[in-house]
């Protein structure tokens, strides 16, 4: 049987893609916070990248892993991708509630380990959805109204600290200790997560693949590890021109906002409040402030990306422009809190890191669903995450400590000034994208 994939409106879209709300605050709660529990658990600066690297490493592992084996699922009742949301939505809500309750950097680092695993189990097969149910003419559109799916998410998900403290719940404790205000948010966060991806997956209806019968013939002759292990490997070797093209803007693109993850909280608490110490109702109350700038660059992708599901529902764009002036924007916005004299101004710096996110994580995934072979868009989906997960890798091992000082200082607020640089080196890379198909609805 052959299914054709017809024009979907866009509450079709949002239900189809409203679980990334919960993935989102996932991740904005484990980027924007997880430093700060580092931190308050007695790690230095310094090694802060080193902590994340469990999570990158993740992604790498698991991901392909989830393309291949979505892509070989069907089930009549519970479809393709959806069991794998499930699984993930249900893991990461127990590791999101958790992971402020950690009382050694060891197990802070695990939960992490553990959480970003389970974030990657749904988050991979959420894009190869998008490319499942829509025809190419609208990827764009859909992959931008997931965008703005997920700016909710970041910008609700990185005040809820600060919620949780205008709200009477304790901010400080004692030393060692993770504030109430940050354990509160997990709670509220997991509770989303869980509940948010429930959502899609009992409103949201898969596509049976074309032939069924052919589909669980070459399922079978196919099976066993050896064999997925293979056709990995293989998709890897053999991946589209336009993939490696991409994976260059990619890997400037998430190396800067890596940085951002890893050092914004203890760059900005120190260059523009002045607070150093963990324990100290300042350091606190400075970091709460951190996640409400933060919150920003979350809010404006989300408008960004209106303005752009709006556009794109009736014109054509050309993705590759639009990525590069978007990531152009961002970089400038990173440079500009080293320069800024007031704290109400990091809210214009995020707000054009805001225009560069929007376009992370829209534009890069519409060009590449044009250029691969629609019976594999899992596993490359998942495979294009490696490009997100090795920049993050060399990032962690010592990447940003050793380029910010060689380039800028020692001071850490000039990791802001690395990751804007890396992000105008993003932006300028999508000048290696020929392909008009990609480029281009």
């Amino acid at each position: 049987m052959t299914h054709f994939k017809k024009k979907l409106d866009f509450w079709q879209i949002w239900n189809m893609s409203f679980g990334m709300i919960g993935i989102q605050f996932g991740f904005a709660l484990q980027g924007g916070f997880m430093s700060r529990i580092f931190q308050t658990l007695g790690a230095d600066k310094d090694a802060i990248p080193i902590l994340w690297i469990a999570a990158p490493l993740t992604g790498l592992l698991i991901q392909p892993i989830v393309g291949y084996l979505s892509d070989r699922t069907w089930h009549k009742k519970f479809g393709r991708r959806k069991p794998y949301f499930f699984v993930g939505a249900l893991l990461s809500s127990i590791a999101l509630f958790f992971t402020p309750y950690s009382s050694a950097l060891w197990m802070a680092a695990g939960a992490l380990w553990i959480l970003d695993a389970s974030i990657n189990i749904s988050m991979e097969p959420f894009r190869a959805l998008v490319a499942d149910k829509l025809p190419d003419s609208q990827r764009s559109y859909g992959f931008v109204v997931q965008t703005l799916i997920i700016g909710i998410g970041t910008w609700v998900a990185s005040n809820l600290p600060w919620l949780m403290t205008k709200l009477g719940v304790p901010n400080t404790a004692p030393e060692g200790v993770v504030p109430d205000s940050v354990k509160y948010a997990f709670a509220v966060g997991s509770l989303v997560l869980f509940t948010s991806i429930l959502y899609t997956i009992l409103k949201t209806e898969e596509y049976p693949p074309e032939d069924l019968e052919k589909f669980e013939a070459e399922k079978a002759k196919t099976k066993g590890i050896l064999t997925g292990f293979k056709e990995v490997t293989g998709s890897i070797a053999g991946m589209p021109t336009v993939m490696k093209q991409l994976g260059v803007v990619q890997f400037f693109s998430w190396f800067a906002f890596f940085t951002m993850w890893s050092f914004a909280t203890p760059a900005i608490t120190e260059h523009v409040f002045g607070a150093t110490d963990p324990s100290s109702a300042a350091y606190n109350n400075a970091a709460d402030s951190v996640g409400n700038y933060l919150g920003t660059y979350g809010l404006v992708s989300m408008f960004a990306a209106l303005i752009l599901s709006l556009f794109t529902s009736k014109y054509l764009i050309n993705r590759k422009l639009l990525h590069l002036a978007s990531l152009i924007a961002g970089g400038l916005g990173f440079i500009l809190i080293y320069f800024i004299t007031e704290p109400w101004m990091l809210h214009i710096c995020f707000a054009l890191v805001g225009i560069a996110w929007a376009s992370i994580l829209s534009m890069p995934y519409a060009m590449l669903s044009s250029s691969v072979d629609p019976n594999k868009m899992g596993i490359y989906m998942g495979i294009f995450n490696m490009f997100i997960v090795i920049p993050q890798i060399i990032a962690a091992i010592g990447g940003v400590n050793f380029l910010y000082k060689l380039l800028f200082g020692e001071a850490v607020i000039n990791t802001m000034l690395l990751a804007g640089t890396l992000l105008i080196l993003a932006g300028l890379s999508n000048l290696l994208i020929t392909d008009r198909k990609a480029a281009h609805d």
